[in-house]
């Protein structure tokens, strides 16, 4: 009797042993459960450019599943709408290929700062794929070259023949198909536009005097589509189409793109390493890190390249809202850009992060 005493004994004290035990980490359920049930959901909207969505979707995926109690929706409407909403206020950031003007920034009583958060090329995509497959004597090449003068003469409409002689000119052994071209631009108010036709304004006079830079302008030729995404389907479902668009659309839907000639006279595809060549050259102001090379020198950069700029407030009303806009920003500088080359675009180098860090602290502060 006295050993079942015992044994029963021992085992009521192992089990206020195990409940003890279990009491820290039942406090540390309950503490967690309770500092979730504190962390308020925070709700951002951004709205503009659409050369940068393809890797702003990835990123507001990914920081949403590290931060759940952060979501952020953003919507490629253009660069021009995105900033014209952040002028009136009806958004907490925008996002632009061409930065804002310091007309534009004057409007913005809360303050604006211009971040440059990612980078990459603006192509000149092209379909002649159906009628390789329908003539089989036509020998397209993966990259058709494509001379300076040649691609501002198609965008102005004097070059209107896919087998026009300049074009045969620059791809020997070549045979290009008797097809009209068909140009495609966009419709909307874009910074895509912009830096095109900076650098169309830059190789020609005769472009800078007719038609001239900027968001929009009055296209002598072709037909329209809204967005990135609108040029590319018109280029996929045109045959003798060409149209300029960020490279990740291209890459994403498989159109060909030309190899530009250089102000040095190279043709150059771009590739990470053209791209970053030419970005190496750019040298972005203290004040607003907006600026831009229409027309690099070096050997090896390819033509067409840009920044595109995160524009937040300076001051946000609700400092939860800037917090959290700071927060991202700062993840996107640094974890986010891992994701750049998969996606066609060019990391930040890391004398720009730093930059962009810096300015990033003027945030709701």
């Amino acid at each position: 009797m006295k050993q079942k005493i015992s044994i029963s004994a021992q085992l009521q004290s192992q089990r206020r042993i195990y409940l003890l035990s279990l009491i820290p980490i039942l406090l540390t359920i309950l503490s967690c459960t309770a500092n979730q049930k504190n962390i308020k959901p925070v709700s951002l909207i951004g709205v503009g450019a659409s050369f940068p969505a393809p890797l702003y979707e990835r990123w507001l995926s990914d920081y949403n599943q590290k931060n759940p109690n952060v979501e952020i929706n953003y919507q490629a409407i253009g660069s021009s709408a995105g900033v014209q909403q952040l002028i009136e206020g009806t958004v907490d950031f925008a996002a632009s290929d061409v930065g804002i003007t310091n007309e534009q920034a004057a409007k913005i009583k809360r303050g604006v700062i211009s971040l440059p958060i990612t980078a990459g090329s603006i192509v000149l995509a092209y379909n002649l794929t159906p009628v390789a497959h329908q003539s089989p004597q036509v020998k397209v090449p993966t990259a058709l070259r494509l001379p300076r003068q040649v691609y501002v003469d198609i965008f102005l409409g004097k070059i209107t023949n896919w087998n026009h002689p300049r074009i045969a000119a620059a791809n020997a052994g070549v045979s290009l198909p008797d097809l009209p071209i068909q140009v495609v631009h966009r419709t909307d108010g874009s910074g895509t536009t912009s830096v095109l036709t900076q650098h169309l304004s830059a190789i020609s006079p005769e472009w800078k005097s007719k038609i001239g830079a900027g968001k929009s302008v009055a296209w002598q030729v072709g037909i329209g589509g809204k967005g990135n995404e609108g040029v590319t389907a018109l280029i996929q479902q045109i045959p003798g189409a060409i149209g300029y668009v960020e490279y990740i659309y291209a890459k994403q839907n498989k159109l060909p793109v030309a190899a530009l000639e250089n102000k040095s006279g190279n043709y150059i595809t771009p590739t990470p390493e053209s791209v970053a060549q030419t970005l190496e050259r750019v040298k972005l102001p203290t004040d607003n890190l907006i600026a831009f090379i229409t027309d690099p020198t070096d050997a090896q950069s390819y033509p067409i390249v840009t920044y595109s700029w995160l524009l937040t407030y300076q001051q946000y009303p609700n400092r939860v809202k800037g917090q959290a806009l700071k927060n991202f920003v700062n993840w996107a500088l640094i974890d986010g850009q891992k994701s750049s080359l998969e996606l066609g675009y060019i990391p930040l180098s890391k004398k720009v992060v730093i930059q962009v860090q810096t300015a990033v602290k003027q945030i709701a502060e």
